[in-house]
């Protein structure tokens, strides 16, 4: 489609309650139209009008779900969506079936500057993380501050727990694993997703777990699932590989916002030892470490990372009103 034929506003619309995904109390699901890619959006209303925009981004495997529970606990700081990336969640493939961080990156860019929702605050957990600092240092106008769990930046020695990620990078290895697995149930594929990711997957409550199963069993049932799982794991892979002014921590210290860095001492897919130097790379950042979390730190601690984000909003703030720095606000 050319860009003539595009509305000026592009097309939403809002997905049916009975839509199989599931929708929590209080959110709002609906579905946008950008040149080359469909995304779905999740999305609480905000405790008050006036509130700075907010967009939460998932890693490899997970879904706007995966923000439900900081989302809330944020609902009156700022006005949060959270996206399904291209072929996760709701979202279906891209058009060009490009799940490079690269590709995801220009997605949440389309749908930003589409609907002016930028600057915003920008969270990213593992996959997400990678997007999202390559977003920020790409385009900087777009982000008000960067919160980063768990990103996937590059490291010189990958975790043992890590490699059958990087290898369902592979060509052949997600077909190889559709039919080695093909017995596993849902309940036993997310039992061992859960200890991979959780520091502590007693945390997760049997309602949580349920949940998490009937949104496995839905999405195994999609055609492309294995392939976006795949393609995106090569796409981070890719990513590592890249040197020069696309390297991901060269874009890093190019990254202007305020940013709050959260690592889990328990994780089993990016390295804790990574954090001192995320630390020293993101010039205006803060650390948070937590030695009890995993891999999703805002889903197993949610309170704790929303209480981190409010003091950098606070700072963030405070330091936005002393200088007159635009848009600070919230």
């Amino acid at each position: 489609m050319s860009s003539t034929e595009l509305p000026s506003v592009p097309p939403t619309s809002v997905l049916p309650e009975a839509a199989a995904v599931r929708i929590a109390e209080g959110e709002r699901l609906r579905s946008v139209g950008l040149p080359g890619v469909t995304l779905s959006i999740r999305s609480r209303p905000p405790a008050r009008a006036g509130l700075p925009p907010a967009l939460y981004v998932h890693g490899l495997g997970g879904s706007s779900q995966n923000w439900s529970d900081l989302m809330q606990r944020l609902e009156d700081v700022v006005d949060g969506e959270a996206v399904d990336l291209p072929g996760f969640g709701d979202s279906p493939p891209p058009d060009d079936g490009d799940y490079s961080v690269t590709g995801h990156a220009r997605a949440i860019i389309r749908y930003l500057d589409a609907f002016g929702r930028g600057p915003v605050h920008l969270f990213g957990n593992s996959l997400g993380g990678a997007v999202s600092t390559r977003v920020a240092a790409v385009r900087p106008d777009l982000v008000r501050t960067l919160t980063l769990v768990s990103p996937a930046l590059p490291e010189l020695r990958v975790q043992r727990s890590a490699v059958p990620t990087v290898l369902l990078g592979l060509p052949g290895v997600a077909g190889l694993l559709t039919r080695t697995t093909g017995k596993w149930t849902a309940e036993q594929r997310v039992r061992g997703v859960l200890a991979l990711c959780y520091g502590d997957p007693g945390r997760v409550s049997p309602e949580a777990f349920e949940h998490a199963v009937q949104e496995l069993e839905r999405r195994l049932r999609l055609p492309y699932f294995w392939d976006a799982m795949a393609r995106s794991a090569r796409g981070i892979v890719n990513a590592y590989t890249l040197g020069g002014q696309h390297g991901l921590w060269r874009q890093a210290e190019r990254v202007l916002a305020p940013t709050l860095l959260i690592y889990g001492g328990r994780d089993q897919l990016v390295g804790y030892r990574m954090a001192p130097k995320a630390a020293r790379t993101f010039r205006n950042a803060r650390l948070l470490s937590m030695p009890d979390a995993g891999h999703v730190a805002m889903m197993e601690y949610p309170e704790t990372v929303a209480g981190a984000f409010r003091e950098l909003l606070a700072d963030t703030d405070e330091r936005g009103a002393g200088d007159g720095a635009p848009g600070a606000r919230g």
